[in-house]
């Protein structure tokens, strides 16, 4: 895992955005405005690591495809946070998106006071069954704070330590490049 700072300039087209487009068009667990404005920090962010564009938002519907490095189509997927990301901490992903022609995931927390993003790993779309847990919509999931949430839709719960593990931005990027190489 690695933290970046998330820039104020960001925030600040993220929340423009936000006021132009509305981001949830799946039709089922779309995202509240807040859950979208994480979403695109978390996205922008990686895709000024990575020294892409930017969404517009004009682009239209994604198909969860965020951005491509090395022949690799990538959805980047953002929960917001309000401590800093443990070792025992899941990613949730919504199992509709399974489908759209994405081939890898990276999973990131957003430390909203803190204005921090963490990377947290990421995992080819074609080891989301191996490595994470199946919940029908309706499940009462428990926290480890012992609050719970009922899924909104169909979900998948990815561990961290079931990500491949990175260390830095560099070490993300090289990681990729050998997974195409395979």
């Amino acid at each position: 895992m690695f933290k970046i700072k998330v820039s104020n300039k960001i925030i600040d087209y993220a929340k423009g955005l936000l006021e132009e487009h509305n981001f949830g068009k799946r039709g089922v667990a779309d995202g509240s405005p807040a859950e979208q404005l994480t979403g695109i920090i978390g996205q922008c962010t990686i895709q000024t690591m990575f020294h892409v564009e930017l969404i517009t938002g004009d682009e239209g519907f994604d198909h969860g495809e965020d951005l491509e490095y090395s022949g690799l189509s990538i959805d980047v997927k953002t929960m917001g946070r309000t401590t800093d990301v443990k070792d025992y901490y899941v990613n949730n992903f919504i199992a509709l998106q399974k489908n759209y022609p994405t081939d890898v995931f990276i999973f990131c927390s957003y430390y909203i006071e803190k204005k921090e993003l963490t990377v947290c790993g990421w995992l080819a779309k074609n080891e989301l069954d191996e490595k994470a847990k199946f919940f029908k919509k309706g499940t009462k999931r428990y926290r480890s704070d012992k609050t719970w949430f009922k899924t909104k839709a169909d979900l998948y719960e990815i561990p961290n330590k079931n990500l491949n593990q990175i260390k830095s931005p560099d070490d993300l990027k090289s990681q990729l490049q050998d997974y195409t190489a395979k």
